[in-house]
């Protein structure tokens, strides 16, 4: 509210509509990112988005190719199109880069993630906790007489659902390995 009683933006016919008219959608975006498996590419990688106050969801890399010492950068993060565009330049000016691809956009990923959750809990909700892992197939790696370790594999929104359920059940502790994905079909 503005001294005068007026709420900035309360009407398009007012003087003071200072809302933008196009605003840009921020969604998530996984990008692959192909890179020279040789120390300081990685640190490279996340230097551009620290450096540019860009937000890192989730991050998981692996050799991929051991002949030609390749290695396979996941990248989940948030934007619009025009700073996902800008990350994208970015990336593929990078010396070791050989290909950047933002998968959301070209074609439709196969997303997979791993997860192990460390629930507590007796009676009741310890039979709840393993009738929800059965739905979700999630295997128990570990129990004890007061907790069970689940490992779960599946897209990430299936690893989401699964949290939430567990959390009134005693969900204690998670650890998640961030998104692995490829372009489906051909």
């Amino acid at each position: 509210m503005s001294a005068l009683n007026i709420k900035i933006g309360a009407t398009s016919h007012s003087a003071y509509d200072l809302r933008d008219h196009h605003p840009e959608v921020e969604r998530s975006h996984t990008l692959t990112v192909l890179v020279d498996n040789e120390s300081g590419v990685l640190a490279r990688v996340i230097g551009l988005f620290s450096g540019r106050g860009y937000n890192i969801d989730s991050l998981t890399v692996a050799e991929v190719d051991h002949k030609g010492h390749r290695s396979r950068i996941t990248i989940v993060t948030r934007g619009t199109e025009a700073v996902i565009d800008q990350i994208k330049a970015q990336l593929g000016r990078i010396v070791p880069v050989h290909e950047v691809i933002d998968l959301t956009v070209e074609c439709t990923p196969v997303e997979r993630e791993l997860a192990l959750f460390k629930v507590k809990g007796t009676g009741d909700k310890r039979v709840e906790a393993l009738r929800l892992a059965d739905i979700f197939r999630a295997n128990v790696v570990d129990s004890t007489l007061e907790s069970f370790v689940f490992e779960i594999t599946g897209a990430p929104e299936k690893i989401d659902a699964f949290a939430e359920l567990m959390r009134p059940l005693g969900l204690c502790d998670v650890a998640r390995t961030g998104v692995a994905a490829l372009p489906r079909g051909v």
